[in-house]
């Protein structure tokens, strides 16, 4: 009887051969919305600490802009604080406007100011408001000004809320879609097998040995697929990340063992629960209607 099984199992390669290739391309388009959505807090995170706020000064005097300058350093919210001078100033411009404007004026009519980075959790209006009324009170002589993109920072904000939520709906519709098309591949997969699991039935095979064996393959087969998708995920992150550096900087290894963990278990978890019900659905069927 077993070897019976063996037989079968061997006559029916084929479509494990398909059925893993299927799961494993589903996976990998499941993986790649499972790595977006792990880090778009990180991708949020990362516009949010590239907004550059500006303290302007009235002084020039080096020990009053240093002392303005350490104030700032040693604030939580405070990161690359930079002092910069006219010159730094100047070039800061031209390469932002792609022009040179020292061929027209020959003094340079630009303020100096100490220019820093905030943390993304202080990347909001309110924190933001907090924090340049803070400067001022303390440096209420020295501080001409303290500027940046408003507008840009309450859409930021706006849109990332609004992109989360939108990117929770569509992760949690591509999950419930991945689910049934590896179910529907399981299924048609485990089709060939029907008079199989129906014969061994017959001659008086207990439900354990029946389903045993086709749920090994099973479990090995959504290993096999999970593996597959791991590899080309892994590849398609590095391509991008040589292409992008950026990126590097935004995934973790507990994301990407997150990730890796989650689709080794979507892979093998729907893979054995599809193989047992279809031997189920198989075992509760009339041989005529297996035709």
């Amino acid at each position: 009887m077993a070897s019976t099984g063996t037989s079968a199992l061997k006559r029916s390669k084929p479509n494990y051969i398909y059925s893993i290739v299927g799961v494993a391309i589903v996976l990998f388009i499941m993986g790649i919305m499972g790595w977006l959505f792990l880090n778009l807090q990180s991708i949020g995170d990362s516009f949010k600490e590239d907004i550059r706020i500006s303290v302007y000064v009235r002084t020039s005097d080096k020990n009053t802009v240093g002392a303005i300058e350490k104030f700032i350093a040693s604030q939580p919210y405070a990161k690359n604080v930079e002092y910069i001078n006219k010159e730094k100033a100047k070039a800061i411009w031209n390469k932002e406007n792609n022009e040179d404007w020292g061929k027209i004026l020959e003094a340079n009519p630009l303020p100096e100011s100490i220019d820093f980075f905030a943390k993304a959790d202080y990347v909001n209006t309110d924190s933001l408001t907090k924090i340049t009324a803070a400067i001022e009170s303390a440096f209420s002589k020295d501080v001409a000004d303290i500027q940046y993109p408003k507008s840009l920072v309450t859409n930021l904000n706006e849109r990332a809320a609004k992109i989360g939520v939108i990117f929770l709906v569509m992760s949690i519709i591509l999950c419930i879609i991945v689910i049934i098309s590896i179910d529907n591949t399981i299924r048609l997969a485990m089709f060939s097998n029907r008079f199989l699991i129906k014969t061994m039935q017959m001659v008086g095979a207990t439900r354990n040995f029946i389903s045993k064996p086709l749920l090994i393959r099973a479990l090995l087969n959504g290993l096999i697929s999970a593996f597959i998708a791991i590899f080309l995920l892994f590849g398609l992150i590095e391509w991008a990340t040589s292409q992008f550096p950026q990126i590097g900087m935004l995934q973790g290894i507990s994301n990407s063992l997150i990730l890796f963990g989650g689709l080794i278990l979507l892979g093998v978890g729907i893979s054995v629960f599809s193989t047992y019900r279809s031997v189920l659905k198989y075992l509760k069927m009339k041989l005529d209607e297996l035709y």
